[in-house]
């Protein structure tokens, strides 16, 4: 049954990182392509997360919680595995409600940094879920250089408390200058 967990978490993580390069795209272009691969970005998108939500099912019938949550290692994916399926959420219910006014002026930027802000998460899910099979990659490394020992730390290190007080900052101000633009 594990192999179908494995299996199947490849489909959002290629949906979604479908997806981020679909936005970075539209982010950068008002071209025919660009508008094109936007029209697909809401199907794509609706089906990664469904494909998501299904891999997390069959994961929980993998591993039963108390096995996942005995280590930190495995609490964290956990964890991360649910930040990532909300977030990709919250981007699909953005980009469906509000259209094409995502990509008027400031919105587009906004749009590329949730995304890839959307592949970091996904990125770390799927190393740490990579650790608890064996499977080791090099966003481990990255993760200890900034304090996150994958194998030992459930929390979120200072300095990613850090950065997401930042780049939360740094959104809200890009949001409130973008909306007295549209304003004036």
């Amino acid at each position: 049954m594990a192999a179908y967990h494995t299996v199947l978490v490849h489909f959002p993580i290629a949906l979604f990182m479908t997806a981020t390069l679909a936005i970075l795209l539209r982010a950068v272009s008002d071209g025919p392509l660009a508008m094109a691969v936007d029209r697909a970005l809401v199907p794509l998108m609706a089906v990664g997360l469904v494909s998501g939500v299904t891999a997390y099912g069959v994961g929980l019938l993998v591993w039963p919680w108390e096995a996942i949550s005995s280590t930190p290692l495995g609490r964290n994916h956990m964890l991360l595995a649910t930040w990532t399926l909300a977030y990709w959420a919250l981007m699909l219910a953005t980009r469906w409600t509000h259209g094409e006014v995502v990509w008027d002026s400031v919105g587009r930027w906004i749009m590329a940094g949730l995304a890839i802000l959307g592949s970091i998460l996904l990125a770390i899910t799927g190393t740490l879920g990579g650790h608890l099979v064996g499977i080791y990659s090099e966003v481990s490394e990255a993760l200890r250089l900034l304090g996150w020992e994958v194998y030992t730390t459930y929390y979120v290190p200072n300095v990613t408390l850090a950065a997401i007080v930042i780049a939360s900052g740094v959104l809200a101000a890009i949001g409130i200058l973008g909306r007295r633009q549209q304003g004036n």
